[in-house]
């Protein structure tokens, strides 16, 4: 009979930092890790924002690192990541949070919950976590999700962690990011995302440009990370099309596109 442990999925954003301390709060430290896969693409203020967190919790952050980055993940699979598919999340996040999961279960005779920090309007993506980690590790894993299942009411948990617990947000947020993954670089980020990206950080969006740029140079394909009318849109076009037209229409777009499950593990 293995000893349950509980496990935060911890990402670096507002909601997964309030469901890592309601957890450790209800089943304590000891009984608590707060697990966080490492991209090597963070925004430098994530790293910040966890460390005071974890460092209020009083639990230390359990980090898993592959090595690569989501570009040298591209480069090794031949296939550029987009809205659709980002083997780099699969990679990076995925393969290095089951054989954690699996390693604690061999070596340390720990039976893993985990804990996710998704709201009540993103039950969809609950579901398909739920399903995930019931048929992917050799035997199902529990997954929670208190912003769905404990709390009644739909918590303002930035206001919560910056007002009561005074620990300031990730800047990516204040500067109108929708989620902090991969310092705004994220595959599956969508057009208003890269608007966003190239308005705020500019730099940025010319490393993105030129890595797609490379790999389509590289491999001889045809393909982007943005499609538009269902064929590559690539982010040379759609940078020259926003300095054309003005990058602040293309900042009130919403996209239909969604964050990848970098944004809750």
């Amino acid at each position: 009979m293995r000893k349950k442990v509980h496990v935060a999925m911890f990402s670096g954003g507002a909601a997964s930092a309030y469901v890592a301390n309601h957890m450790v709060q209800t089943h304590g430290k000891e009984n608590s890790i707060l697990f966080f896969t490492n991209t090597l693409w963070e925004d430098e203020d994530n790293y910040r924002f966890m460390d005071e967190i974890a460092e209020s919790i009083g639990v230390e952050i359990t980090e898993r690192v592959d090595g690569r980055t989501p570009e040298e993940v591209f480069y090794d699979y031949k296939f550029l990541g987009n809205s659709r598919l980002a083997k780099c999340s699969e990679e990076l996040k995925v393969y290095q949070t089951i054989t954690f999961l699996e390693e604690l279960r061999d070596n340390e005779n720990l039976e893993p919950i985990l804990y996710f920090g998704i709201g009540p309007h993103e039950s969809h993506r609950a579901d398909n976590l739920k399903a995930f980690y019931e048929h992917n590790p050799i035997e199902p894993i529990e997954t929670r999700f208190p912003m769905i299942e404990t709390f009644r009411e739909d918590l303002d948990v930035k206001s919560i962690i910056e007002n009561e617990w005074k620990i300031k947000l990730p800047r990516m947020y204040e500067l109108g990011f929708s989620h902090a993954n991969c310092a705004g670089r994220c595959v599956r980020g969508g057009f208003q995302h890269y608007a966003q990206l190239y308005s705020i950080w500019p730099d940025r969006y010319q490393e993105q440009e030129e890595m797609e740029e490379n790999f389509r140079t590289h491999f001889e394909k045809n393909v982007s990370i943005l499609k538009k009318d269902g064929k590559p849109y690539t982010l040379k076009e759609y940078r020259e099309q926003m300095d054309r037209e003005g990058v602040e229409k293309f900042l009130k777009v919403q996209d239909n596109t969604v964050p990848c499950v970098c944004s809750f593990s």
